[in-house]
């Protein structure tokens, strides 16, 4: 709880993936993708609840075990590659609410793809969002480096263009102004605000600047490979 607003995280970790199987149970240093996100939930001063969705069973019972008290087994509908985050986050807020009663204030999302958070990342944001209760929620974003979009391009008729025309006369990325990528570390967002919108996503948003080693999701092998070694190198871990 936080100036006496409760506190739900909600962790959605499918069991199907199609750039890299079986994701969030895979290990990665020594323990399940997903355990990572729980045990960054878990420590947080804030959330009073940390909820796991999921239509594996097998990363329900690992959740189980690192403590999670709420799971829920995803209906179909839910566990299809067309199914949003948000509908899946709606249907966690519902089951609380029928099931236990219970209400909360906001909603902290945490996607188990990317493990890459520092012990405060969570509350700070929470903070910043608690002293700035003007905005609907808070956002992670990392900087964009060298694939700043405004030098993107495209290929058309077989000629490479600029893939907006605003970048046509952007050459060198020192050239455009920063730009920034919403990695998953958190999206927090006001419950009331959320089933409304239907969305973490509202015109009206502060941002938390996440460090340049966070900017990793894990999507594929590849992506794995970099957020495993950034693991070892950042955390000390052998």
């Amino acid at each position: 709880m936080i100036n006496s607003n409760r506190v739900l995280a909600i962790i959605p970790a499918r069991g199907g993936s199609k750039g890299l199987p079986n994701k969030n149970k895979i290990m990665i240093c020594g323990k399940p993708l997903i355990a990572w996100t729980i045990e960054k939930s878990m420590i947080s001063k804030y959330i009073d609840d940390t909820l796991v969705t999921s239509d594996d069973q097998e990363i329900l019972e690992i959740s189980a075990e690192l403590g999670v008290k709420y799971l829920v087994e995803r209906p179909d509908y839910l566990s299809t590659d067309v199914a949003t985050t948000s509908d899946v986050v709606e249907h966690a807020i519902s089951y609380m609410v029928t099931t236990f009663k219970k209400h909360y204030d906001l909603i902290v999302l945490l996607e188990p793809t990317s493990p890459l958070r520092e012990n405060e990342d969570i509350d700070l944001m929470l903070e910043k969002l608690s002293q700035n209760q003007h905005y609907d929620g808070i956002v992670s974003l990392g900087k964009i480096g060298l694939e700043n979009p405004l030098i993107a391009k495209k290929i058309s008729s077989g000629k490479v263009e600029p893939l907006f025309e605003v970048s046509s006369k952007i050459s060198r990325r020192q050239d455009s102004p920063d730009s920034f990528f919403p990695y998953g570390v958190a999206y927090i967002i006001k419950t009331n605000i959320f089933l409304t919108t239907k969305s973490f996503y509202t015109d009206n948003l502060t941002y938390y600047i996440i460090n340049r080693y966070q900017n990793y999701e894990i999507d594929d092998y590849y992506d794995f490979l970099c957020v495993e070694s950034i693991m070892k190198h950042q955390w000390n871990i052998l």
